[in-house]
């Protein structure tokens, strides 16, 4: 599929794996609509973005977790994009523990970032694609929605649900030419692996944000009739 001139919302768009594909998709041509909390990164991203690649570059700080706030990013962000191709569900939230030791609160973040933020991102722009009849949408899940582990049981359900998410919404939506998927990496050097503690190991054979922008655009650019349902990414440094 050709990528110039097309329009897409990012999530998590101020750092690590938002951040490498924002850049990507710049270089293909296409417009963009930066969703993160933080706005001083979103802001340096849009005038690298459009210095560099002179592209319509928009950004809106807003929590994911928020119904209230993606509701109203993901409508100015389309009206000022004109429509939207392609959405990447990127944003997440990491923190690990015993399930006795973690506070409920804290368990109810996780799921309420990366299954719930998830949901509402694309229930806010899905009308649109609807109504364009066509469409990707790519959510970024993890090899901890595959399979758990000790001490990653609120991630580890957020992911699944993810992944449960996307099986079900891709059989809703694809006789209406919308491409659902979901890319699996197993661990990334992002500032989130670090903040939330996972062993990182050879920064120089680590996975990196690059290598995951290049899947991502790998599998925009397959036929609009051809998509992947589930792709798993991992690293070859051995831990």
């Amino acid at each position: 599929m050709e990528l110039k001139n097309k329009t897409a919302i990012i999530t998590g768009a101020g750092k690590g794996i938002g951040k490498a594909t924002a850049i990507a998709l710049a270089k293909e041509g296409v417009h963009l609509g930066l969703v993160a909390r933080n706005s001083a990164d979103l802001e340096s991203l849009q005038a690298l973005l459009t210095d560099t690649y002179g592209i319509k570059v928009y950004y809106i700080s807003a929590d994911i977790s928020n119904k209230t706030q993606v509701d109203q990013a993901v409508k100015t962000l389309i009206e000022k994009l004109g429509s939207v191709d392609i959405l990447l569900n990127n944003a997440g939230v990491a923190q690990f523990g015993l399930l006795v030791d973690m506070e409920p609160e804290q368990w109810e973040s996780i799921i309420q970032t990366n299954l719930m933020g998830t949901y509402y991102v694309t229930r806010a722009a899905l009308p649109t694609m609807l109504k364009q009849n066509e469409g990707t949408i790519i959510n970024i899940a993890s090899t901890a929605g595959e399979r758990g582990f000790a001490t990653g049981s609120a991630y580890c359900a957020s992911k699944f649900a993810v992944l449960g998410l996307t099986e079900s919404l891709m059989q809703e939506v694809r006789k209406s030419n919308i491409r659902v998927t979901a890319l699996t990496p197993s661990t990334v050097n992002t500032e989130l692996a670090v903040n939330a503690g996972l062993k990182i190991g050879d920064e120089d054979r680590m996975m990196q944000s690059e290598d995951v922008a290049e899947l991502i655009l790998a599998t925009l650019k397959l036929p609009q009739r051809v998509f992947i349902k589930t792709a798993g990414i991992w690293t070859t440094n051995p831990q």
